[in-house]
């Protein structure tokens, strides 16, 4: 076999749907050795594949390299894991990125080991795993192209999905031969409030290019949504209720925070109302958002709420028994976990409540239940009966992703798309998506990346699809 037969790149996807992302990359080079690394390696948060957070499907002393795409527990939960059983290489991110992990893997170690006490069962983690993750962790500039091995280089883009987010190109060389070029587009935003969002650059555009997709709105375009939050907030206040919102730590506070600020502004709700603030990491991150170098604009670092008081577990009791008008902001964004396991149950009796969930929500979470229960019907919440009689609302206006049309754009600007892989995506989503790349942009092949098939791809795009041993 020539060399050119002989250099190629296996790109197959650890995660069947939307959490627990992890894209493995095993490159054959033409002198017999490989390189093998991983994208992103998160935790399962869908109860059908919570099993699968306690193996991985390929050694981690074998990989050279870990790099990840942003801050989100369903993107790094499991790379202390992934430690733990033997990975000692370097994880490139971004210099943001690296100064929100330390914060977010160890509450994930500390929600993991109350889980795994609840359930009986060792934790998948220990302490001493997260402090050596953390040691492992190499920033990286934007824009800035990094070798990391004498045939890998990788460049981090601006990504509108989360403060630190970066989509991630990689170039894999050998000499005499053409690269093999794969962006991985993490989740992806093509904005964000916070911050700005640089376009890539025209020498990315012109690369011939595989694309690792994300699709978790492939089946929804960005004039379907409706935007309804301040509208909800505002009438529930008006009639002198509670509005608890379940928000995520990172990213989603922070723009509601400053979304109840503007409405303030607007006189959509008084500045006497109470705005109650309760997550311990989501009041940290909030703290790095106001103090640290993130790369948030100036005309943004003012996004706090007149009237905003922070709770912690001393406080949370007068919260609970004030009777005024009210707006609870807190975490976890889909109910299932941290001090929103007491205010849902508190309000969902509550007829002048409002619960609104400002993002997605799997539909075995708290989240999800509560969308399928009708007013009236009883429902179980946090281990109690209770019959739902608060208004419940959910909005996909504030969601990190990108819709469907807005991905079209996206990969509409590249001159030589060879392969397209969609993955991260309920499993009718990635393939609605697919059908639509096919008949909207065209480019050479579109597969779709779960755990079924791995792809093969060389300088000039997909050599062969074959089925994998970890399904």
């Amino acid at each position: 076999m020539g060399k050119r037969e002989c250099f190629y790149a296996d790109v197959m996807a650890m995660h069947p749907e939307v959490t627990g992302s992890c894209n493995l990359v095993v490159v054959r080079l033409p002198d017999d050795t490989n390189i093998r690394f991983v994208v992103d390696c998160g935790l399962f948060q869908e109860k059908d594949y919570d099993e699968l957070n306690c193996s991985l499907p390929f050694n981690p002393d074998h990989l050279d390299f870990c790099l990840v795409t942003h801050n989100h527990v369903d993107h790094t939960g499991r790379l202390p894991f992934m430690v733990k059983n033997g990975f000692n290489g370097k994880i490139y991110t971004t210099e943001t990125t690296c100064k929100l992990l330390p914060l977010a893997l160890c509450d994930s170690y500390r929600v993991l080991k109350d889980v795994s006490k609840r359930k009986n069962k060792p934790s998948l983690y220990t302490e001493d795993d997260v402090s050596r993750t953390l040691t492992l962790l190499k920033p990286c500039k934007y824009n800035e192209t990094i070798n990391i091995t004498e045939n890998v280089k990788v460049t981090f883009f601006s990504n509108g999905h989360l403060i630190g987010a970066a989509l991630i190109l990689v170039q894999i060389s050998y000499p005499g031969l053409d690269d093999i070029n794969i962006l991985f587009t993490g989740d992806y935003n093509n904005k964000n409030m916070f911050f700005d969002v640089e376009p890539l650059p025209e020498w990315v555009l012109e690369l011939p290019l595989t694309v690792v997709q994300e699709s978790t709105y492939g089946d929804m375009d960005s004039y379907e949504m409706t935007r309804c939050f301040k509208d909800n907030i505002s009438q529930c206040i008006r009639n002198g209720g509670t509005a608890v919102v379940p928000v995520f730590s990172l990213g989603r506070s922070q723009e509601i925070l400053y979304e109840l600020k503007c409405m303030q502004e607007e006189g959509l709700i008084d500045v006497d109302v109470p705005i109650y603030f309760d997550g311990k990491l989501a009041i940290r991150y909030t703290g790095m958002y106001l103090k640290d170098d993130l790369g948030i604009k100036e005309n943004m670092k003012d996004f706090l709420p007149q009237n905003l008081t922070y709770v912690d577990k001393l406080s949370r009791c007068g919260v609970l028994e004030d009777m005024n008008r009210k707006v609870i902001l807190t975490t976890s964004g889909m109910g299932s976990y941290g001090p929103a396991q007491i205010y849902i149950p508190e309000f969902i009796t509550k007829s002048n409540a409002l619960i609104h969930f400002t993002g997605f929500t799997s539909e075995d979470t708290l989240g999800g239940r509560l969308k399928n229960t009708e007013v009236g019907d009883n429902v179980e919440v946090a281990g109690l009966i209770a019959k739902k009689k608060a208004r419940v609302e959910y909005t996909t206006e504030y969601s990190a992703h990108a819709k469907a049309d807005e991905m079209i754009e996206f990969l509409r600007q590249f001159k030589l798309l060879k392969l397209v892989l969609v993955n991260h995506g309920r499993a009718d989503a990635k393939e609605t998506f697919a059908n639509r790349i096919v008949d909207e942009v065209n480019p050479k092949r579109v597969g779709l990346l779960g755990r079924e098939y791995f792809f093969r791809v060389n300088p000039y795009g997909l050599v062969k699809t074959l089925s994998t041993k970890f399904v």
